[in-house]
């Protein structure tokens, strides 16, 4: 690792923003059309996916903060020269493809219960190797920068990467499940493998354009120094990084209600499943607008005050377009561009979170002495999991519930009904719960920074 403060370079930035990219190449897949997949090609019910979801992500809530905390662990013991973070994920990267293309092809090779053990199985071998990769990806933010500044380019960054590859992934699935059917098993195979091989190519480049450029962000600290138990002291003392689980558990459920059901209402309330994929496109010259004026306005205005009122706006959005849906025939096109720019203005609070992790990790530095980067992002992506397994979870068994059958070429009106109301108007009122936990539990202000920026300028020293 280098030891100057060379400024930031366009190729970190670059290669920053490539590894949520690559991650996020199979990751958006999980939770717009892995249910679908199950349902419609692998004849699973809803009801047993829902179960399955459940408990696929128990071994998660647990995973991911140990994931993180043998992390800080591994560096403190051999202070590896090749970086902290950066050894993992060139040694996840080629797992996370091969498990990937696995899942999305192997099961359907079978029937009855070799199918779902396999299914089960190489879900977990999936879920392992993405969390392998995306603890590292993320911790390094706090490797690669040392200032506000830095800080927030490496979000963004990340915040453009992220929202290319969830573009990319969702135009690609939808045109092979248009071209093969839904029920099709080959259409999966096909869109998951070329989402796959281009996540891999996008997190060697990750891995080939970044580097662990500060070694305050990635201090050695002596093993005995470092405990798993250290994170329930940061629950009790860090404010900020309790609003940023809080919100995280909130959005997350937000973002895997809406995307799990997703092609479920292009398919059967909508009429054509291809428009999910154009529909995303559509929404891109937003999003675009967004990342551009999204730094400007926070320099004026503070961060924490631009994502809550890209919530507030996004809340409102959801609600009026629900209204639409009961009353008119929405034109799958205008419902495309409305729905995916609502989730677009909510979903500035997860391009820019990343930033506010930093500012977690060094304000727990400053009152507790220690800087636990991966421990820290191992637990807020716990608080991710929980709200994508609750959203995973809870989509499944409500579509149950409001009465929706795989088998069925058109629902019933009262599940079409149910189908807008978990799209549209669940994801509009959990936003509001992300919008709280900065309303009231964010406590980072002017004087919190200066007080942490002094800490830091002291420790230079």
């Amino acid at each position: 690792m280098k030891e100057g403060k060379d400024s930031l370079k366009l190729k970190h930035k670059i290669g920053y923003g490539l590894g949520d990219a690559g991650g996020v190449m199979t990751f958006a897949l999980m939770s717009s059309t892995f249910s679908m997949y199950c349902t419609d090609a692998l004849g699973i019910s809803p009801g047993t996916i829902g179960v399955l979801l459940l408990i696929w992500n128990i071994w998660d809530f647990i995973n991911d903060p140990l994931m993180g905390a043998y992390i800080d662990r591994s560096y403190a013991r051999s202070s590896d020269s090749k970086g902290k973070f950066r050894p993992w994920i060139l040694r996840s990267t080629p797992l996370l493809c091969v498990s990937f293309i696995a899942l999305w092809s192997v099961p359907s090779l079978f029937e009855g219960l070799a199918r779902l053990c396999l299914l089960f199985g190489l879900k977990i071998l999936y879920e392992g190797s993405y969390t392998m990769f995306n603890i590292p990806m993320g911790s390094l933010l706090s490797a690669m920068a040392d200032t506000d500044e830095e800080r927030a380019a490496l979000s963004s960054a990340r915040g453009v990467g992220s929202a290319a590859a969830t573009l990319i992934s969702l135009f690609i699935m939808p045109l092979f499940l248009k071209k093969y059917g839904e029920s099709n098993s080959i259409g999966y195979a096909i869109g998951a493998s070329v989402c796959a091989l281009i996540g891999f190519a996008m997190c060697l480049a990750h891995y080939a354009l970044t580097e662990e450029r500060n070694n305050t962000g990635v201090q050695s600290e002596s093993e005995g120094d470092i405990k798993a138990t250290d994170i329930f002291q940061v629950v009790k003392v860090n404010r900020p990084f309790v609003a940023l689980c809080v919100h995280a558990l909130f959005i997350n459920m937000m973002q895997y209600i809406g995307n799990t059901l997703s092609n479920y209402m292009y398919a059967d309330v909508l009429g054509d499943i291809a428009i999910a994929g154009y529909g995303t496109l559509l929404s891109a010259p937003s999003m675009i607008l967004i990342f551009i004026l999204g730094p400007i306005i926070a320099r004026k205005i503070g961060l924490e005050k631009l994502i809550r009122y890209g919530l507030l706006i996004s809340c409102g959005m959801y609600v009026l377009l629900f209204g639409a849906l009961m009353m008119f025939d929405v034109n799958p096109w205008v419902y495309a561009v409305c729905s995916n720019t609502a989730m677009g203005f909510a979903f500035i609070s997860i391009y820019m979170q990343w930033g506010l992790v930093g500012e977690a990790i060094d304000y727990n530095e400053m009152i507790t002495g220690k800087r636990t980067e991966g421990s820290i992002y191992g637990t807020f992506n716990l608080s991710r999991r929980v709200g994508q397994t609750i959203g995973n979870s809870a989509a499944m068994l409500l579509l149950g519930m409001v009465g929706y059958k795989g088998t069925l070429a058109v629902q019933s009106a009262s599940t079409i009904s149910g189908i807008k109301a978990l799209c549209v108007l669940l994801p509009g009122i959990l936003v509001l719960g992300s919008w709280a936990s900065f309303k009231f539990l964010w406590n980072m202000d002017d004087e919190m920074r200066s007080r942490v920026d002094e800490y830091k300028a002291a420790k230079k020293k």
